[in-house]
């Protein structure tokens, strides 16, 4: 019997806040302003992990740039 190890299809804001290092607080924030996309599953808002990806490429081009 081979165990199946399940990956994450998405996070809660606070498991996104902790993978950035931020906090719960400021993870809001940039998800209501849209800086990173989220759904809503009933009553809870859920992240992808691609969402993630795209915020922090997004502010390592920023920083680039600048």
């Amino acid at each position: 019997m081979t165990t199946r190890v399940l990956e994450r299809k998405w996070h809660s804001v606070a498991e996104v806040a902790q993978m950035l290092g931020f906090g719960l607080s400021k993870t809001k924030l940039l998800l209501a302003q849209g800086d990173i996309r989220s759904l809503k599953d009933g009553r809870y808002r859920r992240i992808l992990p691609q969402s993630v990806d795209e915020y922090v490429a997004r502010r390592v081009a920023e920083s680039e740039c600048a």
